[in-house]
């Protein structure tokens, strides 16, 4: 018999050895358990979750590509090994029994290292027996959040730092813990934005000021350009902080079944401290920008009809491409300005210090040319249906049977370059060279391994052409229309079609767009396919735009051109032409 292991740890353990991680230890142990019962376990078949805690499942990436092996029937093996039921799911009982039950009903044997047993379902003792013993590990799992709570409040009324860095503040560690030192630097342009605030400059004026001043900014999130944004400017005039109040718990970041979501507590709930060492602002300055900004919010939800100021959740965004595109000047977020038209929000709010990209064009005329290239090019049918007729061709026994003989011969090779590292380790080679080279083998020998075994699963007598054929019409149809319909619905299909955002470049008076489609990931799993199998050149994600080398005819590559021939024909995808974006 053929066993899986599967592993995770809440914590991840940075200064720890690898040898004396929890995981690392959880997979020994499991081995030795399935050694002593005659069954195999494949290095492609040990699934590892860490840092993530075992309510999180919608993060737990490794144990949901488990599942979804057991879940096409053709799992190349027969038992699951781990510690014990908390390892898989620490949800409330009766739906972490209920995951285990699933996979007992898929016809896997559960078996648990640390007390020997196997779980069991469909008796009365059994039931009882199983769903108790999740409920205590859940309950667990509820403990340890009570603990740190309460860990994390203490903390609080000492004085340390409970979150991460504040602009105006340098983190300095103290002992065993870390407190905040004001920085003099930032803390003047902190002063400076109240100055300007009181004077009358608004959140836009302020962020393109100091800009222009290249002043120091806050650090940016990953992949946004660093420089001062409204955004930024209203949270330092907001943040209590900075007259020396400390406001802990505002926030709740896990719901009660233990799953990440922020949420706001209510003000009742809140923990208030005094810090004055920590105070950059003095209650006139305070008092003073507030009185101002208290005045224009009157005077806006006065002239809106008490509009101003709310805010809408993405799923009623009024705007098809909302979220969805980027300036490809700075990189930062490409939006609707003034209800009629797209442009660079980086150049419109933080200014030409930041992005130099001025163009606007009308929010009608960029839809309907991302509309039209992603309808004609990226959910054409023929050509879809062709990119998917050669991943088949490629799957054929003989070439998938050529595939899995380079792979094997490949893995053999892999296996000598181990061995000679661990003999020039034993020897006493350079330790930390031999170690980074034995590391970046063994990653690549489980990754060919993984490979091996998803080809061997693949069996395409289960796959009917013509219904293949009517799954993926169906479902491109189902995206055209989402497109053509609402705008609530076409944004639904754009996540589900867009692997990243659309990049949009200025190009005289238009924009040239280009991006990443996902179409054929997401078909091969409606169709039967493992997603996670080495397709043929031209099917990864699609790259598509308005033109010239972002045509998708390039991104579909041998796969349509093989096609095309077969078929006696010049096809060229729509699209191959610039399209024209003029405003």
């Amino acid at each position: 018999m053929v066993a899986v292991i599967y592993a995770r740890k809440s914590t991840e353990q940075h200064a720890t050895a690898d040898e004396l991680k929890s995981v690392a230890r959880q997979i020994e142990n499991a081995r030795a358990f399935a050694a002593a019962k005659g069954w195999k376990v494949p290095e492609a078949h040990v699934y590892i979750d860490e840092a993530i805690s075992g309510a999180e499942t919608k993060k737990l990436v490794n144990r949901q590509r488990l599942l979804d092996l057991i879940d096409t029937g053709r799992a190349p093996f027969q038992v699951l090994v781990m510690r014990d039921a908390s390892r898989f799911s620490r949800r409330d009982g009766d739906e972490a029994f209920a995951e285990l039950k699933r996979i007992a009903r898929a016809g896997i044997e559960i078996w648990f290292y640390q007390d020997g047993t196997r779980f069991e379902y469909g008796s009365f003792t059994a039931n009882i027996t199983g769903i108790v013993r999740a409920e205590m590990n859940a309950e667990y799992r509820r403990q340890i959040a009570r603990f740190t709570k309460e860990a994390m409040v203490r903390k609080a009324q000492a004085g340390h730092v409970t979150g991460g860095s504040v602009f105006g503040y340098d983190n300095v560690r103290v002992n065993d813990h870390v407190e905040r030192r004001i920085n003099e630097a930032q803390a003047a342009i902190v002063r400076r934005i109240f100055a300007l605030s009181a004077e009358g400059a608004g959140y836009t004026r302020i962020a393109k000021l100091l800009n222009t001043e290249n002043a120091p900014t806050p650090t940016p999130k990953r992949g946004r350009p660093a420089g001062w944004s409204p955004s930024s400017v209203y949270e330092v005039l907001h943040r209590p902080l900075y007259r020396g109040h400390v406001i802990y718990n505002r926030t709740r970041r896990r719901d009660a079944d233990g799953t990440t979501t922020f949420a706001d507590r209510p003000e009742s709930e809140w923990l208030r401290f005094d810090r004055p060492d920590l105070r950059i602002i003095d209650d006139d300055a305070w008092r003073i920008a507030h009185t101002r900004l208290e005045s224009v919010r009157s005077y806006l939800s006065k002239v809106t009809g008490g509009r101003f100021g709310g805010r809408r959740r993405d799923s009623d965004s009024k705007y098809l491409l909302s979220g969805f595109t980027r300036c490809a000047t700075c990189g930062g977020s490409f939006g609707v300005l003034d209800r009629r038209q797209y442009g660079c929000i980086a150049y419109h709010k933080r200014g030409t210090t930041v992005c130099r990209n001025a163009l606007k064009l009308p929010i009608a005329t960029l839809d309907e040319a991302v509309l039209r290239t992603l309808r004609a090019d990226v959910l054409r049918p023929r050509a879809v249906l062709a990119i998917i007729d050669g991943v088949i061709a490629e799957l054929a026994p003989s070439s998938l049977a050529r595939d899995v003989h380079r792979q094997q011969q490949a893995l053999l090779s892999v296996d000598r370059e181990i061995a000679h590292l661990t003999n020039a380790i034993a020897q006493g080679g350079q330790l930390l060279p031999l170690l980074d080279g034995l590391k970046t083998r063994q990653a690549h020998r489980a990754d060919l391994a993984a490979l091996i075994a998803s080809q061997e699963a693949v069996d395409l007598r289960r796959i009917d052409r013509a219904v293949v054929t009517r799954t993926v019409r169906a479902c491109l149809d189902d995206w055209r229309s989402q497109l053509g319909s609402h705008v609530e619905h076409g944004r639904q299909a754009l996540r589900e079609i867009l692997a990243g955002p659309l990049m949009l470049t200025p190009e005289g008076r238009g924009y040239a767009f280009e991006g990443e489609a996902v179409v054929g990931s997401l078909l091969l799993g409606r169709i039967g396919l493992p997603t996670n199998l080495a397709r043929p050149a031209g099917f990864e994600p699609a790259a598509f735009g308005s033109g010239g080398q972002r045509s998708i005819q390039l991104s579909y590559g041998r796969v349509l051109r093989d096609w095309c021939a077969r078929q006696g024909s010049n096809l060229r995808p729509t699209g191959s032409k610039p399209v024209a974006l003029s405003n």
